[in-house]
Formats: structure tokens, C-alpha cells, sequence
């Protein structure tokens, strides 16, 4: 695999020294101009971007344009993270969930946790000195130089026989996300093993904000102060999957509640269990737009935060409004079967 940094063509020295730490002793050719830009396909990737104080990104914008240009596969089968800097307190999670959307709908897969982001005054490294003894700068360059290790040495896990947790909120008379779920799913091979859960109103309770102390407890139990079928059904299924499928319809540009409650509570798991080796897939229907949207969010919660592995195509995502209407969406049975070869290529590549 060609290993390439693509950079913004203005850097700080704090985002210099971010490359550095993250490459360690490994070579990589960089790229910060969309003219004459290689081919990115099987490729490892390390995107370092530099943000000005509205928090663009422009020479990295023109790549990826540029990319999109050559068509929906011009990152098949490589792999990147990122590495931000920002001159204010803002836009760095924005921005990473952005460019990994982009990226992965061209064909483009992350690891977990595949981000370091440095703010102005670094602050966003603090709750790391409660328990590092280094500097605010010591600690990024730390976590940059973790992340290139990871990075190089990683491994995409495969399943022969996969075990998928489907996780939905929605009405199975009525909801077009979960028509179009019920399709790709017609296409799974007879090996996966499928656990569907309906996360019903009022049946999750939303997190409440433990202290760290008391999440670590329950955490080191597999548990959660709240309890509920989140520890007697979801925790239990969430462990021994190998993917997670989120079936999200578009909410005000956002998932539902009750699966932002289970987003919100499988905290505590992560704090005892390492969500490296599982993917997550994603189902979004929306009534009119902003299905992006509800990826992004994903992203930011799921493979940035949580650090699920995002394979590349992770979400499919159609329009569609009055209930069934999923049914008249131009070539949709054709989309669903494409999609299911995909979630079937990512877990056995």
C-alpha cells in the first residue's frame, strides 16, 4: 500500500509536529494541491488539516472535489485518519465527521477512534492531565503518535459466519426506514446470524450523566447504574456482535430519541469493552432531506467517539415521506441488494 499525507498547503508548527508524531518512521509521499493528484485507491491515508478561523479547509476541499469527479470508487479499498488543527475552540468535530463522510462514500474505511484534534490553546487535551503527568502539547503529540501506530499495524477483521444486531425505534406498519432494511436484509447470506431489537418508547432511559467513577463501576460489571433491558438485552447482544446495524430515520435532522438513548448509555460498556472489531452499518430514510446529516452524527458518536471500525459505503440513504412510499423510489430493490453486497464484501474482505 502507498502511504500518502494529504495536507493543507498552509500548516501550522502544531499541526507539523502532528505529522510527525503520527508517522513515526514510516514514509509517505504528500499531497496538499487537487493538480495532478495520484490515484488514492488501496492506499493508507493521513489527512492533516489546517483550519482557518471560519473553519474551512479549502486546498483539502478541491481534493476531495476533485476525487468525487472521478467517480464513487476513487478511494476503494484504502484507509485513513485524520489529524486537525484548529485557531479557535471550534469546528474540529465537524470537520472530522465531514471528511470521513466524503471519504467514505467514495470507498474510504476508518478504524476506530481514527482522530486527533488540537484546539487553539489545546484545552480540548485537559481531562487527559487527571491522569497523565505531561504537558497539554506532550499529551496531543502522544495521542498522534498512538493513533500512527494503530494506523500502521491494523488489521480489518473478518467474519465467516457474522453475527448483525439490528437496532430500530421505528412502527413496522408505517416506517419506510424499516421497509428498506426488511429489503437489504432478503439479500444477507443464510450465514449471518440477524438479532433484531425494537428499542421501544420508554423502554431505554436515557443517560443521566453519572459521575466518571460511578460509570467505570457499573461499566467494569457490563452494567449501568439505570439498568434495564439496556444491561439485560442490548449490552449482551452489542458484545457478541461482530455489527451493529442502526436503522435511522430521519428525526429533525437527527436520530430518534430512543436511539440517542442507547447511543448515550452504551458509555458505560465502552468503558470495559473495546469496540475495535465491530462495524456498524446504517439504514436512513428521510421525508425530505438531510439524511447526511444523520450519518454525520453517527460518525461523530459511533466510529470518533465510541470507536466502532466504519467500513466503507457504512450507510445506505433514500427519501421517501408519506408511509410506504419507500416501495416507488426508483431502482430501491436494486440499491438494497447492492448495499447488502457490500455489508457482506466489508465483513469477509
Amino acid at each position: 500500500m502507498n502511504t500518502y499525507v494529504v495536507a493543507s498547503d498552509m500548516r501550522s508548527s502544531m499541526l507539523e509536529k502532528m505529522i510527525q508524531y503520527t508517522l513515526g518512521e514510516n514514509d509517505a509521499e504528500f499531497i496538499t494541491s487537487s493538480k495532478a493528484l495520484p490515484d488514492l485507491t488501496k492506499s493508507k491515508i493521513i489527512f492533516a488539516l489546517e483550519l482557518d478561523g471560519a473553519g474551512f479547509y479549502n486546498s483539502i476541499a478541491q481534493i476531495l472535489s476533485e476525487l468525487k469527479t472521478r467517480g464513487n470508487d476513487s478511494m476503494e479499498s484504502s484507509q485513513a485518519i485524520l489529524l486537525i488543527h484548529s485557531p479557535n475552540e471550534l469546528n474540529t468535530k465537524w470537520t472530522a465527521q465531514n471528511i470521513i463522510f466524503q471519504c467514505n462514500m467514495l470507498g474510504c474505511s476508518f478504524m476506530g477512534h481514527p482522530v486527533v484534534e488540537a484546539t487553539a490553546n489545546l484545552l480540548n487535551f485537559k481531562t487527559w492531565q487527571k491522569t497523565l503527568n505531561h504537558s497539554l502539547e506532550e499529551i496531543c503529540l502522544l495521542q498522534c503518535q498512538k493513533l500512527g501506530q494503530r494506523f500502521f499495524s491494523d488489521k480489518q477483521p473478518c467474519f465467516d459466519n457474522p453475527n448483525m444486531l439490528v437496532l430500530h425505534a421505528s412502527s413496522k406498519s408505517t416506517s419506510n426506514t424499516l421497509a428498506l432494511w426488511n429489503m437489504i436484509k432478503q439479500h444477507l447470506s443464510d450465514k449471518w446470524s440477524i438479532m433484531e431489537q425494537h428499542v421501544e418508547n420508554g423502554h431505554v432511559k436515557d443517560c443521566a450523566g453519572c459521575s466518571f467513577n460511578t460509570c467505570i463501576h457499573f461499566g467494569k460489571q457490563k452494567s449501568c447504574f439505570y439498568g434495564g433491558v439496556m444491561v439485560e438485552e442490548i449490552y449482551p447482544a452489542i458484545e457478541k456482535s461482530n455489527s451493529i446495524m442502526w436503522v435511522c430515520p430521519n428525526y429533525n435532522d437527527s436520530v430518534s430519541a430512543n436511539i440517542m438513548a442507547v447511543i448515550n448509555r452504551i458509555t458505560a460498556l465502552y468503558r470495559q469493552l473495546s469496540f475495535y472489531d465491530k462495524y456498524i452499518f446504517s439504514v436512513i430514510v428521510s421525508g425530505n432531506s438531510g439524511s447526511d446529516s444523520v450519518a454525520r452524527q453517527l460518525i461523530g458518536s459511533l466510529n470518533i467517539n465510541k470507536g466502532f471500525r466504519l467500513p466503507p459505503y457504512f450507510v445506505i440513504m433514500s427519501t421517501a415521506n408519506d408511509p410506504g412510499s419507500i416501495y416507488n423510489v426508483p431502482e430501491i430493490e436494486a440499491m438494497a441488494q447492492k448495499y447488502a453486497l457490500n455489508v457482506i464484501e466489508s465483513i469477509r474482505i
